[in-house]
């Protein structure tokens, strides 16, 4: 139905409502407090509560390429029974975070995201009635976000089927009623939310039903330029052993500073693999150090990330 740019900037509408990246954050780990997904991960936020996640993992780890596969093959028994201390299990968390470093892991998100989300949602707007690009990046959304059916049918109870209405008002009264019902949730976090409505009447109001480009979202530009870089905060260099890792200003970023991040918390260090070696990596080093009866410099030279990041 869609232009592959129209779909892609649908898509990365929505990718800024999940992770705030035009192109999505393949790295995301997120836990919001009351959400009963529970831990979640990805460009489109696939869930531990909802069984997502396992899936996404096991379809990665089928891929003989995948390069965290055998890692986080271990988890996978937990991540399918569903078990709700993974929440707090860093090693996991960090894990999930550098298997967004392997073109392997996003490729996997984008198929695995287009089957449970894109793919459904097209063939829902279809159905309805709905073809404009606009109206079905509305209708894609609900698909992430939750409650499509239940929006959709309190939409016709209002204003009838989009056949007698017009796609263009029906979509318009669906912005509306979804934006009531997220208002008045009883759940803050989904209180919170309402913003994606209002970033689609804005859509409205302008008349981007085409999805031309460029768009700006939430403060995002939206081009063909963006569309076609590397996602942010995605690695694929240096390698370990590359380059000696210290504090410095800029800060050091790379795929090496993760590998070592991983290494460290799987040595029962608490810290956050993000791939900057700021002041909390330094400590973190320097706690390691001092525990194996090494200088504590904070500084990780070549041979000492090698053989932490493994």
């Amino acid at each position: 139905m869609l232009t592959a740019t129209q779909k892609s900037t649908a898509q990365a509408i929505v990718n800024i409502f999940e992770t705030g990246s035009v192109l999505g954050d393949y790295s995301r780990v997120t836990l919001i407090e009351g959400d009963t997904g529970h831990l979640t991960f990805g460009r489109s936020q696939t869930t531990l509560g909802s069984g997502n996640l396992a899936k996404l993992l096991a379809r990665y780890g089928a891929n003989k390429g995948a390069r965290f596969g055998p890692r986080l093959a271990e988890c996978l028994p937990r991540v399918k029974a569903k078990d709700l201390s993974l929440d707090r299990e860093l090693l996991l968390h960090n894990l999930l975070r550098a298997s967004a470093d392997d073109p392997v892991m996003r490729d996997t998100q984008d198929e695995f995201f287009d089957d449970v989300y894109w793919k459904p949602a097209e063939r829902a707007a279809e159905r309805l009635g709905v073809d404009e690009p606009l109206g079905v990046a509305v209708v894609y959304d609900s698909f992430v976000h939750g409650s499509w059916k239940r929006m959709r049918d309190r939409t016709k109870q209002t204003v009838g089927d989009v056949e007698r209405v017009g796609q263009r008002p029906w979509i318009t009264a669906y912005v509306r009623t979804r934006r009531a019902w997220l208002a008045g949730h009883a759940r803050r976090d989904l209180r919170a939310t309402v913003y994606r409505m209002d970033a689609f009447q804005r859509l409205i109001d302008q008349e981007r039903w085409d999805l031309g480009l460029p768009l700006v979202v939430r403060r995002r530009e939206i081009s063909t330029v963006v569309l076609s870089a590397t996602p942010e905060g995605c690695y694929d260099g240096p390698q370990p052993g590359a380059r000696s890792l210290a504090l410095q200003s800029p800060m050091l970023r790379g795929l090496d500073v993760r590998l070592l991040q991983v290494g460290l918390s799987g040595q029962g260090i608490g810290i956050k693999a993000d791939g900057i070696y700021g002041r909390e990596s330094v400590r973190c080093v320097r706690e390691y150090q001092a525990s194996h009866g090494l200088a504590a410099t904070g500084v990780a030279d070549g041979a000492f990330v090698v053989e932490l990041a493994g």
